[in-house]
């Protein structure tokens, strides 16, 4: 069973009205919508709502197999008639651990079906101790529609925000195509650096930014995971600067051992924790430091369950998840209820613990590959020219190299760009893709532009590739690691 936390008194959100947006401050409740509550109130007999008889649905029943709790043979076990969970649900047959069809493919409420927020609310309790008191969920369509969600919420076309100057590529076109301007915030081999974001917000220059963007645990691209010292800086920061932290926490659950060569160590490492175990390994969210209600927490089940759920919530102040809800009214409506009656009938079916059972194995998968991967790092790219550290979450391991080493450093004017689009394309004739580090680049200028602040000579010749132990087998990511390593001994050395 999971300890409890202690009912202490917290504080109450700070007020934050004055940081959303012209957009958020102007929507009202969807009459249409508030009317929705009447639809089911047998004392009325309402002819209010468009919604179709559930009996026109062509849909009776969904079911679907799983693995059970505790998950002994692994999570990618074959399904057989001892470890397996059978989740269903009937169109009209109402029970706890499922969600009717009638109900779930029916118009319903914008902030997700109640089952499964509460589900949300629970874990959230369990994995998090919110350090304010009027916080709320509210679900979305996976994080990239969260994210779009929270910018409408808090800015107005030509705003600046802040982000990591490596960031997630599809995040940051769609802040791009919201008119938004991204400052970058100067990143080590560890996370975010407070003290170059402190001397950057100390200097600023006109409007400061109301939005931090950051993947703190496993970030996208580079694969560091920000220490709970350094969260706690950075938090110190938007009280001081009067900004919202976007945590995007997608990787969250994918922590893992720190990386060692010792085989006993490894050994240890994968032994099974017990439920507190696991949850006192995880590195703080901002919401556990978040005393004023500042903090906005993105997150979903595609890298833990799948991608094609499209499932997610925002943990987030209950004002700021009511201005969210009146968007969600007019947008997206909600998730899919196919997706949320699935998602929901496994959750509840494996339970709070069954799910962390889940968690707990997911680690153990993603700390093997993880080894396997820097082992080959280790052994196959030439030390002299590359630097690496071992990522302690996520699914990315990124790669930093001297560009002034590279032969064709003076022909192609020493831009990093260039030299790592050449790395890049001749990788490719080699067999093998790593990324290259200026796809997801950040360096958006605001007007006025703001103070260049010097930058050393280290980091301005540093070109960087991103690779991925998550998505081949074993056996291909070691070749693409070998033929990663033949290819930069091959064009570095001529």
């Amino acid at each position: 069973m999971f300890s409890s936390i202690t009912n202490m008194t917290k504080p109450k959100a700070k007020d934050l009205h004055h940081l959303f947006s012209e957009e958020a401050k102007s929507r009202n409740p969807s009459q249409l919508k508030q009317a929705f509550k009447h639809f089911h109130d047998p004392n009325i007999i309402s002819l209010g709502g468009g919604l179709p008889l559930p009996e026109f649905f062509p849909f009776d029943n969904l079911r679907t197999d799983t693995l059970s709790p505790p998950f002994a043979e692994g999570n990618n076990a074959p399904i057989t008639a001892q470890n397996k969970t059978e989740v269903s649900a009937q169109k009209d047959k109402d029970t706890d651990d499922s969600i009717p069809l009638g109900v779930s493919l029916q118009y319903g409420n914008s902030a997700g079906n109640a089952k499964l927020l509460k589900y949300m609310v629970d874990h959230t309790k369990i994995v998090h101790n919110v350090a304010y008191e009027d916080w709320d969920v509210i679900m979305t369509v996976g994080n990239s529609h969260g994210w779009d969600s929270v910018l409408r919420t808090f800015t107005n076309r030509g705003d600046t925000i802040l982000a990591e100057e490596f960031t997630f590529a599809s995040a940051a076109e769609c802040a791009h195509g919201l008119g938004l301007k991204i400052v970058p915030a100067k990143v080590d081999l560890y996370g975010l650096i407070p003290e170059e974001l402190e001397r950057q917000l100390d200097n600023w220059v006109g409007p400061k930014p109301k939005v931090l963007y950051t993947i703190p645990t496993g970030q996208n691209p580079t694969g560091s995971t920000l220490s709970l010292e350094r969260r706690k800086a950075v938090y110190a920061l938007a009280q001081k600067h009067d900004f919202i932290i976007v945590e995007d926490e997608p990787y969250y659950f994918l922590q893992m051992a720190p990386y060692t060569k010792d085989l006993e160590e490894r050994r240890k490492s994968l032994e099974t924790p017990t439920h507190q175990e696991f949850l006192n390994s995880l590195v703080k969210s901002y919401l556990d430091i978040d005393t004023e209600g500042r903090v906005v927490r993105l997150d979903s089940y595609s890298k833990v369950l799948c991608p094609g759920s499209r499932v997610g919530w925002i943990v987030a102040q209950k004002e700021v998840t009511e201005r969210m809800h009146r968007l969600h009214e007019v947008t997206v409506q909600f998730p899919s209820g196919f997706a949320q009656t699935i998602v929901y009938g496994v959750l509840e079916k494996w339970g709070q613990e069954g799910y962390i059972d889940w968690l707990i194995e997911l680690k153990k998968s993603y700390t093997k590959k993880r080894d396997l991967a820097i082992d080959t790092l280790e052994k196959h790219l030439p030390k002299d020219i590359c630097e690496f550290i071992a990522p302690e979450a996520g699914m990315f391991f990124w790669i930093k190299m001297d560009g002034r080493k590279y032969p064709k450093y003076k022909e192609l004017n020493g831009d990093p760009l260039a030299i790592e689009t050449d790395i890049y394309e001749r990788g490719l004739q080699h067999g093998v893709q790593m990324i290259p580090g200026h796809w997801f680049i950040i360096n958006d200028k605001t007007d006025p532009p703001q103070k260049e602040l010097p930058v050393s000579d280290d980091y301005a010749n540093a070109i960087y590739f991103r690779g991925t132990f998550a998505s081949a087998p074993e056996d291909k990511l070691v070749r693409a690691i070998e033929l990663f390593g033949e290819h930069l001994v091959k064009v570095f050395k001529k």
